[in-house]
């Protein structure tokens, strides 16, 4: 199953997640490596947002991420919410449907 993370985060964004930023990265990488984490990064242009892509068996390995990311627990990011994303197109859809 796919979830998306989203993140709203503070209007000086860019500026004000310097200090942290190397914690949360860090905290990233290591759900990559655990498999969880497929894709993050903020949004651009303008910088007033993030999205991460999961790949786990349920929501809660997502909220832990946001529970203990840097961004959150220093104010960086003002809100999150997870949402289930229903792939259905692609190699690595999790409900592939070519025909119906």
């Amino acid at each position: 199953m796919h979830y998306l993370l989203f993140y709203d985060v503070v209007p000086d964004y860019v500026a004000r997640r310097l200090p942290f930023r190397a914690a949360h990265l860090a905290h990233a990488w290591a759900a990559a490596d655990r498999g969880e984490l497929v894709l993050g990064g903020a949004l651009a242009e303008p910088a007033d947002g993030a999205v991460l892509l999961f790949r786990c068996d349920s929501p809660a390995p997502v909220e832990a991420f946001a529970a203990g990311d840097p961004y959150v627990t220093n104010g960086v990011v003002t809100c999150w919410r997870v949402r289930v994303w229903m792939t259905v197109v692609g190699e690595a859809a999790s409900k592939p449907i070519r025909d119906l």
